[in-house]
């Protein structure tokens, strides 16, 4: 099988992909996919993820064969760039980011869990206190941002000051901060 795949060459494949025979996705499977899941699976470090967007790649191979110019790159390399920007833009989608953060949020709760003891209370480490010598401005900013969990623009919203402003006065604080620590 291995021997009759290589004596196949991309321009027999194409011209049948062209042709429109589903064969030749079979054959382009046999022959690429391993390389081409390897180039995803870096990218996502998620092999699930990975099989379904190698999947995609070929859907898209073989929706696309047309506009493939043999002139400009190997087949291998115009699928490659294809998976590559698949995963690409897998990794910067908003939903592939929710679920990278709903997982990560996940495996912190199971820690906390599993050991009760090790979760973070500032009052512990007497964060508290030492927000409580911040002016009145910068603790509410603080409180706000790192305790209550509001992003910096819903806290200038909500406050009804620029988003500059929050900005300035929480590097400001932070600064502040270090110098009370320190």
């Amino acid at each position: 099988m291995k021997d009759r795949l290589q004596e196949i060459t991309e321009e027999q494949i194409v011209t049948s992909l062209k042709q429109k025979n589903r064969d030749a996705v079979g054959i382009l499977y046999d022959k690429y996919s391993s390389l081409l899941f390897g180039i995803i699976a870096r990218i996502v470090k998620s092999d699930e993820t990975a099989e379904d967007l190698l999947q995609e790649v070929f859907v898209k191979v073989w929706k696309n064969i047309e506009s493939y110019d043999p002139a400009k790159a190997k087949l291998v390399t115009w699928m490659g760039n294809i998976a590559r920007n698949l995963a690409i833009d897998k990794i910067r989608s908003k939903d592939y980011k929710n679920s990278q953060q709903n997982h990560d949020i996940e495996d912190y709760v199971n820690t906390i869990e599993e050991n009760p003891s090790s979760s973070f209370n500032p009052d512990h480490i007497g964060v508290k206190e030492m927000i409580e010598k911040l002016a009145p401005e910068h603790r509410i900013l603080i409180d706000m941002v790192y305790f209550q969990g509001y992003t910096q623009a819903e806290t200038a919203e909500k406050l009804g000051i620029p988003l500059g402003t929050v900005k300035t006065r929480i590097r400001s604080a932070i600064n502040n901060l270090r110098d009370i620590y320190t």
